[in-house]
Protein backbone atom coordinates (compact mmCIF):
# COMPACT_ATOMS: atom_id res chain seq x y z
CA UNK A 1 0.00 0.00 0.00
CA UNK A 2 2.78 2.44 0.99
CA UNK A 3 4.77 1.71 -2.18
CA UNK A 4 1.70 2.16 -4.40
CA UNK A 5 1.02 5.49 -2.67
CA UNK A 6 4.63 6.56 -3.23
CA UNK A 7 4.59 5.67 -6.95
CA UNK A 8 1.27 7.37 -7.70
CA UNK A 9 1.86 10.54 -5.67
CA UNK A 10 5.48 10.98 -6.80
CA UNK A 11 4.43 10.58 -10.46
CA UNK A 12 1.68 13.16 -9.93
CA UNK A 13 4.15 15.46 -8.14
CA UNK A 14 6.72 15.20 -10.92
CA UNK A 15 4.10 16.26 -13.49
CA UNK A 16 2.68 18.97 -11.23
CA UNK A 17 6.15 20.46 -10.74
CA UNK A 18 6.80 20.86 -14.47
CA UNK A 19 7.11 24.69 -14.19
CA UNK A 20 9.69 24.23 -11.41
CA UNK A 21 11.75 21.82 -13.55
CA UNK A 22 11.89 24.62 -16.15
CA UNK A 23 12.39 27.75 -14.01
CA UNK A 24 14.71 26.59 -11.19
CA UNK A 25 17.48 25.23 -13.47
CA UNK A 26 17.66 28.57 -15.28
CA UNK A 27 17.93 30.44 -11.97
CA UNK A 28 20.66 28.09 -10.73
CA UNK A 29 22.70 28.41 -13.92
CA UNK A 30 22.40 32.22 -13.95
CA UNK A 31 23.47 32.43 -10.31
CA UNK A 32 26.60 30.24 -10.23
CA UNK A 33 28.75 27.86 -12.24
CA UNK A 34 28.12 24.15 -11.98
CA UNK A 35 25.47 21.53 -12.59
CA UNK A 36 21.77 22.08 -11.90
CA UNK A 37 21.40 18.91 -9.87
CA UNK A 38 23.44 17.74 -6.92
CA UNK A 39 23.89 14.03 -6.26
CA UNK A 40 25.21 12.71 -2.98
CA UNK A 41 25.68 9.11 -1.87
CA UNK A 42 23.46 8.32 1.11
CA UNK A 43 22.70 5.10 2.94
CA UNK A 44 19.32 3.61 2.19
CA UNK A 45 17.22 0.59 3.01
CA UNK A 46 19.10 -2.55 4.04
CA UNK A 47 22.29 -0.47 4.46
CA UNK A 48 22.70 -0.02 0.69
CA UNK A 49 24.10 3.17 -0.83
CA UNK A 50 22.11 5.21 -3.33
CA UNK A 51 22.40 8.63 -4.96
CA UNK A 52 20.02 11.24 -3.55
CA UNK A 53 18.97 14.02 -5.94
CA UNK A 54 18.64 17.70 -5.07
CA UNK A 55 18.74 21.00 -6.89
CA UNK A 56 22.26 22.33 -6.32
CA UNK A 57 22.13 25.03 -3.65
CA UNK A 58 25.86 25.31 -2.87
CA UNK A 59 28.93 26.26 -4.83
CA UNK A 60 30.67 23.36 -6.57
CA UNK A 61 32.91 21.23 -4.27
CA UNK A 62 31.45 22.78 -1.10
CA UNK A 63 30.74 19.30 0.22
CA UNK A 64 34.44 18.47 0.44
CA UNK A 65 34.58 19.79 4.01
CA UNK A 66 31.82 19.59 6.61
CA UNK A 67 28.84 17.39 5.79
CA UNK A 68 26.44 19.50 7.85
CA UNK A 69 25.11 22.94 7.04
CA UNK A 70 25.52 25.47 9.82
CA UNK A 71 23.22 28.48 9.97
CA UNK A 72 20.94 29.85 7.29
CA UNK A 73 23.70 31.94 5.71
CA UNK A 74 26.45 29.32 5.40
CA UNK A 75 28.88 30.97 2.94
CA UNK A 76 28.94 27.80 0.83
CA UNK A 77 25.29 28.39 -0.13
CA UNK A 78 24.59 30.32 -3.34
CA UNK A 79 22.16 33.25 -3.46
CA UNK A 80 19.53 31.21 -5.31
CA UNK A 81 20.35 28.21 -3.13
CA UNK A 82 19.44 30.15 0.00
CA UNK A 83 15.88 30.69 -1.26
CA UNK A 84 15.59 27.15 -2.59
CA UNK A 85 16.50 25.87 0.87
CA UNK A 86 14.14 28.27 2.66
CA UNK A 87 11.20 26.92 0.63
CA UNK A 88 12.58 23.34 0.54
CA UNK A 89 12.44 23.47 -3.26
CA UNK A 90 15.98 22.06 -3.38
CA UNK A 91 14.49 18.77 -2.09
CA UNK A 92 11.93 18.38 -4.91
CA UNK A 93 14.14 16.21 -7.16
CA UNK A 94 13.80 13.54 -4.47
CA UNK A 95 10.41 12.86 -6.05
CA UNK A 96 12.45 10.91 -8.62
CA UNK A 97 14.14 8.96 -5.78
CA UNK A 98 10.67 8.09 -4.46
CA UNK A 99 9.40 7.07 -7.89
CA UNK A 100 12.46 4.86 -8.48
CA UNK A 101 12.05 3.18 -5.09
CA UNK A 102 15.21 4.47 -3.39
CA UNK A 103 13.10 6.54 -1.01
CA UNK A 104 9.58 6.93 0.34
CA UNK A 105 7.67 10.11 1.18
CA UNK A 106 7.93 9.27 4.87
CA UNK A 107 10.82 7.45 6.50
CA UNK A 108 14.08 8.21 8.30
CA UNK A 109 16.06 10.88 6.48
CA UNK A 110 19.01 9.13 4.82
CA UNK A 111 22.44 9.87 6.26
CA UNK A 112 25.88 9.73 4.69
CA UNK A 113 27.98 6.63 5.36
CA UNK A 114 30.27 8.54 7.72
CA UNK A 115 27.44 8.95 10.24
CA UNK A 116 25.83 5.54 9.65
CA UNK A 117 29.14 3.95 10.60
CA UNK A 118 28.57 5.40 14.09
CA UNK A 119 25.19 3.66 14.58
CA UNK A 120 24.81 1.06 17.30
CA UNK A 121 23.32 -2.35 16.34
CA UNK A 122 19.95 -1.17 17.66
CA UNK A 123 20.11 2.11 15.71
CA UNK A 124 20.92 0.19 12.52
CA UNK A 125 17.36 -1.17 12.65
CA UNK A 126 16.15 2.12 11.12
CA UNK A 127 17.72 0.89 7.88
CA UNK A 128 14.95 -1.70 7.63
CA UNK A 129 12.80 1.17 6.39
CA UNK A 130 13.02 2.96 3.07
CA UNK A 131 14.47 6.42 3.80
CA UNK A 132 12.08 9.32 3.41
CA UNK A 133 11.77 12.89 2.23
CA UNK A 134 10.34 13.70 5.64
CA UNK A 135 9.95 12.17 9.08
CA UNK A 136 9.02 13.19 12.61
CA UNK A 137 12.68 13.96 13.38
CA UNK A 138 12.87 16.39 10.44
CA UNK A 139 9.85 18.21 11.78
CA UNK A 140 11.31 18.41 15.29
CA UNK A 141 14.66 19.60 13.94
CA UNK A 142 13.30 21.93 11.27
CA UNK A 143 15.64 24.65 12.61
CA UNK A 144 18.63 22.32 12.82
CA UNK A 145 20.96 24.72 10.97
CA UNK A 146 20.36 27.47 13.53
CA UNK A 147 20.68 25.02 16.43
CA UNK A 148 24.05 23.83 15.15
CA UNK A 149 25.23 27.38 14.47
CA UNK A 150 24.82 28.14 18.19
CA UNK A 151 27.21 25.33 19.21
CA UNK A 152 30.95 25.61 19.84
CA UNK A 153 31.55 22.38 17.90
CA UNK A 154 28.53 21.91 15.60
CA UNK A 155 29.54 18.56 14.12
CA UNK A 156 30.30 17.02 17.52
CA UNK A 157 26.97 18.30 18.83
CA UNK A 158 25.24 16.74 15.83
CA UNK A 159 26.90 13.37 16.46
CA UNK A 160 26.48 13.39 20.26
CA UNK A 161 23.03 14.98 20.65
CA UNK A 162 21.01 15.49 17.47
CA UNK A 163 21.74 12.24 15.63
CA UNK A 164 20.94 9.92 18.60
CA UNK A 165 17.68 11.79 19.22
CA UNK A 166 16.70 11.55 15.54
CA UNK A 167 17.44 7.82 15.59
CA UNK A 168 15.34 7.25 18.71
CA UNK A 169 12.43 9.08 17.02
CA UNK A 170 12.84 6.92 13.92
CA UNK A 171 13.10 3.71 15.93
CA UNK A 172 9.72 4.59 17.48
CA UNK A 173 8.34 5.15 13.94
CA UNK A 174 9.71 1.74 12.93
CA UNK A 175 7.59 0.12 15.66
CA UNK A 176 4.41 2.08 14.90
CA UNK A 177 3.93 3.23 11.33
CA UNK A 178 1.09 3.08 8.86
CA UNK A 179 -0.34 5.10 5.99
CA UNK A 180 -2.40 7.34 8.30
CA UNK A 181 0.65 8.27 10.36
CA UNK A 182 2.50 8.97 7.10
CA UNK A 183 -0.29 11.24 5.84
CA UNK A 184 -0.25 13.13 9.15
CA UNK A 185 3.53 13.62 8.94
CA UNK A 186 3.25 14.81 5.33
CA UNK A 187 0.61 17.38 6.38
CA UNK A 188 2.75 18.51 9.34
CA UNK A 189 5.74 18.91 7.02
CA UNK A 190 3.74 21.04 4.59
CA UNK A 191 2.45 23.23 7.43
CA UNK A 192 6.01 23.61 8.76
CA UNK A 193 7.26 24.75 5.34
CA UNK A 194 4.40 27.24 4.98
CA UNK A 195 5.08 28.88 8.35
Amino acid sequence: MKRIFDILVSAFGIVLCTPIWLIVPIAIKLDSKGPVFYRQIRVGRHNKDFAIFKFRSMYVDSDKGSLITIGGRDNRITRVGYYLRQCKIDELPQLFNVFLGDMSFVGPRPEVRRYVDLYTPVQLQVLELRPGITDAASIKYRNENELLAAQVNPEQYYVDVVLPDKLSINLAYLQHHNLWIDLRLICQTILTILH
